[in-house]
C-alpha cells in the first residue's frame, strides 16, 4: 500500500457551504492547524477577478494568500484553484515563492483547448499546474486518452480524475485509474477528488492507495468532510487510516481542532453529510441540482423525482440546466382537462359562505381554541389544504401534491367533497373533482405552492372574503412547521428564508384583490 499526498480542500471546496465567508483570522488559524497536521498540499481557496475581501478566501492577487501561508512550512505545497475564465492568467503574478506554489485549473470537456493555454501561461509563471476536468467520468475513453496526450505533451505537476457526480464503484475507479496510469508520463501526479453522494469517497481512496502502480497520488479531503450536499471525504479520515496503516505522518488533533474551532457553527446553520437528492443524482448520473430542484419543490414522491430524473438527455446531465428541469417538471406535472364543472360545483358549496383555509403549520395545534370559536361564530366553509387533522371537521379537501396524497391515503375518514389538481388525474383516483392545474400556478419559484393556488381557485369561483389558518412558514426547527409529525423534516435557514420570500410573494399575488386575514401567526410577509 502506497502513501498518497493529502491535499486539504476545506478553504475552497468547503467554502460553498458559507459562500467561503470563514473570516480573516480563522482562514489563518485553520492553514496554521493544517500545518500543524502535516498536511501536504493546502489549498487556501479560489482566484478569481472580484473585489477583495479579508473574510472570505477567495483571492483576486497571490499576494492576498501571503500573509495567511507566512511563514510557509517547508515540504508543504500550498495552491488554490482557478474555474477558467475567473481571472485571466495576465493578473497572476509571477511564482517567486512568497505565496502559493501551484494552481489548480478546473474546466469543462469543451474548454480544454483555451485550459491548455491558460495551463501553460501559468506554469510559464513558474507555477506548478494541477489540471482538473470537471466530470471526468463523463469522458470517453478515447476522449481520456486524448486528454492524457495533450496533458502529457504539456507536462503538468498533476492530472485529476474528478469524480463530480460521485457515481463511481471500486470497479469504476479502477478502470480509469489504470487507464490514466498507462498512459500518463511517469512524471506526473495523479489526483483524485471525489464527491460521496454514494457514501464511497473513503472506499474509493483505499482502493487507490492499494492499487498495483508506482504512480505517485493525491487525494482531496476535506476537514469534517466539509463540502456541499453530501459532502466530501474527511481529512481526518484519511490521515487516521494513513497512519495505522501505513505509517504515523499526521497529527489527528490539529484536524479535529479545526473541526471543533471552526466548523461545527458554520454545520449548526447549514448542514452537509449524506442527503437523497445527492444519491437520486447519482443514481441517474446527473448533477445534483437537478434532484435538488425536484425535492425542494416538496410536492413530489420519490419515485415521480426518479421519474423525471429519467426524463434527462444523456447529453444534458451533467452541467446543470434549471430551463431545462422547470420544463420537466411542468410537463410532468401538467395535465390540461375543462374544469367548469368542478368550479360550478365549488362555487354552489360557497354560496353565501366565507372561506377559512386550514394549512399543515403547527399553529393548529397552538391556537386550535381560538380557530375552533371563529369556525362556531362565522360558520366558514373549511377547505384543508393537503392534509387531514383530526381537530378539524373540513367541508373539503384540496390536494395538489402527491407526496400528501400517498399520506392522506390511509385516513379512513375524509370529507365528501375532495378536488385535486389534475396533475393528479392519474393517481388520484378516489378524486372525482379536478381543477386544472396549470390555470392556478403562479409565476417565478415556489409558483405551485398549494396555498397560493387554492386561493386563485377560490377568487375564480367568486369568493370574496377568505381567512387562513396554518399557514406558519419555515423555521431551521422542523418542529414548529407542522401541525403532523410525519411531515417534519430537516430545513436550513437559507432554505427556510428562501421559502419563506418566495411563498410570500405568491400568495401577495394571489391575495390581490380579495379580503382576507390570519387567524394564526405567519412568517409570510404579505
Amino acid at each position: 500500500m502506497k502513501k498518497p499526498l493529502i491535499l486539504d480542500c476545506t478553504l475552497r471546496d468547503g467554502g460553498y457551504i458559507n459562500q467561503w465567508h470563514f473570516g480573516n483570522s480563522a482562514i489563518y488559524s485553520i492553514v496554521n492547524y493544517l500545518n500543524e497536521a502535516n498536511i501536504d498540499i493546502i489549498e487556501c481557496g479560489f482566484l478569481k477577478d472580484c473585489t477583495y475581501n479579508s473574510d472570505v478566501s477567495i483571492f483576486s492577487s497571490t499576494l492576498q494568500i501571503t500573509p495567511f501561508i507566512f511563514p510557509k512550512k517547508q515540504g508543504t505545497m500550498y495552491v488554490a484553484m482557478i474555474a477558467l475564465g475567473d481571472i485571466s492568467p495576465d493578473k497572476i503574478l509571477p511564482c517567486d515563492g512568497s505565496s502559493i506554489d501551484g494552481i489548480r485549473l478546473t474546466f469543462h470537456k469543451h474548454e480544454w483547448e483555451e485550459a491548455k493555454q491558460v495551463a501553460r501561461a501559468l506554469m510559464d509563471k513558474g507555477y506548478q499546474i494541477f489540471i482538473q476536468p470537471v466530470g471526468t467520468t463523463s469522458y470517453s475513453d478515447e476522449e481520456l486518452l486524448q486528454l492524457i496526450q495533450d496533458v502529457n505533451n504539456l507536462r503538468p505537476f498533476a492530472l485529476y480524475l474528478v469524480d463530480t457526480l460521485g457515481i463511481l464503484y471500486r470497479h469504476d475507479l479502477l478502470r480509469l485509474f489504470y487507464l490514466i496510469d498507462h498512459n500518463l508520463h511517469k512524471d506526473i501526479y495523479v489526483g483524485f477528488h471525489s464527491h460521496n453522494n454514494l457514501q464511497l469517497s473513503f472506499s474509493n481512496a483505499q482502493e487507490l492507495m492499494r492499487a498495483e502502480s508506482s504512480r505517485k497520488i493525491i487525494i482531496d479531503a476535506s476537514v469534517y468532510g466539509m463540502g456541499r450536499g453530501v459532502g466530501n471525504l474527511s481529512t481526518e479520515l484519511l490521515a487516521e487510516y494513513i497512519n495505522v496503516n501505513i505509517g504515523v505522518y499526521y497529527s489527528i488533533t490539529s484536524l479535529l481542532t479545526i473541526a471543533d474551532q471552526f466548523l461545527m457553527s458554520i454545520y449548526a446553520q447549514q448542514r452537509w453529510g449524506y442527503d437523497l437528492p445527492y444519491f437520486l443524482s447519482a443514481t441517474e448520473n446527473c448533477h445534483p441540482n437537478y434532484a435538488s430542484f425536484l425535492l425542494n419543490k416538496g410536492t413530489l414522491s420519490i419515485a415521480d423525482i426518479s421519474k423525471i430524473l429519467s426524463l434527462l438527455p444523456v447529453d444534458k446531465r451533467d452541467l446543470y440546466d434549471i430551463q431545462l428541469i422547470k420544463d420537466l417538471y411542468h410537463s410532468y406535472q401538467n395535465c390540461q382537462i375543462r374544469d367548469d364543472e368542478t368550479r360550478a360545483l365549488l362555487s354552489e358549496k360557497l354560496k353565501g359562505r366565507n372561506a377559512l383555509i386550514l394549512c399543515s403549520g403547527a399553529s393548529l395545534n397552538i391556537y386550535k381554541e381560538q380557530i375552533i370559536s371563529y369556525i362556531k361564530k362565522e360558520n366558514p366553509f373549511v377547505i384543508s389544504v393537503n392534509f387531514i387533522s383530526p381537530q378539524y371537521e373540513a367541508d373539503m379537501l384540496f390536494v395538489s401534491n402527491r407526496k400528501r396524497l400517498d399520506l392522506i391515503r390511509g385516513i379512513n375518514k375524509k370529507p365528501d367533497l375532495i378536488i385535486a389538481t389534475s396533475n393528479l388525474i392519474e393517481v388520484a383516483s378516489e378524486c372525482v373533482n379536478f381543477v386544472n392545474y396549470s390555470s392556478f400556478i403562479g409565476e417565478g419559484r415556489a409558483a405551485d405552492n398549494a396555498g397560493a393556488m387554492l386561493v386563485r381557485i377560490l377568487k375564480s369561483v367568486g369568493v370574496s372574503s377568505i381567512s387562513i389558518a396554518g399557514m406558519d412558514g419555515f423555521d431551521v426547527d422542523s418542529s414548529n412547521n407542522y401541525c403532523i409529525s410525519t411531515y417534519m423534516h430537516p430545513i436550513d435557514r437559507v432554505e427556510s428564508e428562501a421559502k419563506n420570500k418566495n411563498i410570500a410573494r405568491q400568495l401577495r399575488l394571489a391575495l390581490s384583490g380579495v379580503d382576507y386575514h390570519f387567524i394564526t401567526p405567519t412568517k409570510y410577509e404579505v
